[in-house]
C-alpha cells in the first residue's frame, strides 16, 4: 500500500484544456537490494478469463492495474461501494462516456479528494506502526537473546559467524526473507533461489546496523522499525506506510 503523502501531486487542477489525470507522484523508495516483489499477497493461477485473441487486452487492463495499485492501494484505503464509484469514473474516461466535464469535477473536487486520503492514510499508517511496536515487545518477549539497540532495531542473532564484520563500505553476499508483521513475504533472495550481492550503504538503515553486528558465516534476525526502513512512504505495493519489517539474513562474504 502506497501514497507518498509528501508529494501527492495536487489533483491538476489547471486551466489546460487536456483532461487532467489524478495523478500521485510517487519518490523512488523501493529497496536498493532489489526487492522484486510486485504485490505481497499471493493469487493462485486459475484458467484465462477470455480466449487467447482476446488475453492481450485483459493483460493490458492488468498491468494498468498493477500500475495504479503499486502507488495507491485503493481497497484498503476505500470502501466496496466507493470503489465502484471510482471505476465507474475511470471507465467513463476510458469510454469517452463521461456526462460531466472532468475539469469542473477535478476543480471542484480536488481538494476534497486529497483530504480524505490524507485522512485515510493518516489513520492506517498509525494504526500499522501501532501493530508494529506490540509485535516488537511481543518478539523480545519471546526471544530472551534478542537485543534492541538504541535505534530501535532488534537484533536475533541465529547462529554466530566466525569471519570478518562489513562495514558500510563493503560488499556483502547475502541470503534474506523478509516478512511483515502478519507474516506476509513480500521479498526473499531464499525463495528466488539465489544469493544477492550489494553494497552495504545502498540499502535501509535497519539492514546496515544490522549487518554490522554479524560476521561472515553468521546468520541473525532482524527486526526493523520504519523509521529504519522505507518510514511512512512504504514501498511500492510490496510493503505498506509505517511498517515492521521482519529478516532473517545470512551472511555469505563481505568484500571490502
Amino acid at each position: 500500500m502506497h501514497v507518498n503523502m509528501s508529494s501527492i501531486a495536487a489533483l491538476l487542477v489547471t486551466a489546460s484544456s487536456r483532461l487532467a489525470v489524478i495523478a500521485f507522484s510517487t519518490r523512488s523508495v523501493a529497496p536498493k537490494f532489489a526487492a522484486r516483489a510486485l504485490i505481497a499477497r499471493q493469487i493462485a493461477s486459475g484458467p484465462m478469463p477470455y480466449d487467447d485473441d482476446k488475453m492481450p487486452i485483459y493483460a493490458l487492463g492488468l498491468n494498468i492495474g498493477m500500475q495504479i495499485s503499486q502507488q495507491t492501494d485503493f481497497k484498503s484505503l476505500l470502501e466496496e461501494d466507493e470503489l465502484e464509484i471510482l471505476m465507474t469514473g475511470f471507465s467513463d474516461i476510458v469510454k469517452g462516456e463521461e456526462t460531466v466535464n472532468p475539469m469542473e469535477v477535478l476543480q471542484k473536487y480536488g481538494p476534497s479528494v486529497n483530504a480524505l486520503l490524507r485522512e485515510r492514510m493518516e489513520g492506517i499508517v498509525e494504526r500499522v506502526k501501532k501493530d508494529g511496536k506490540e509485535y516488537i515487545e511481543g518478539f523480545l518477549d519471546c526471544n530472551e537473546e534478542a537485543e534492541k539497540t538504541d535505534s530501535g532495531l532488534v537484533y536475533y542473532c541465529m547462529k554466530e559467524g566466525t569471519g570478518a564484520s562489513p562495514v558500510v563500505q563493503d560488499e556483502v553476499e547475502v541470503h534474506y526473507h523478509g516478512t511483515l508483521t502478519d507474516g506476509t513475504v513480500f521479498d526473499s533472495s531464499v525463495d528466488r533461489g539465489a544469493t544477492i550481492k550489494f553494497k552495504l550503504g545502498q540499502v535501509i538503515k535497519g539492514w546496515q546496523e544490522g549487518l554490522a553486528m554479524m560476521k561472515e558465516g553468521g546468520k541473525a534476525t532482524l527486526v526493523i522499525p520504519p523509521e529504519l526502513a522505507y518510514g511512512d512512504a512504504g514501498s511500492g505495493g510490496a510493503v505498506p506506510p509505517g511498517a515492521t519489517l521482519k529478516f532473517e539474513v545470512e551472511l555469505f562474504k563481505v568484500n571490502p
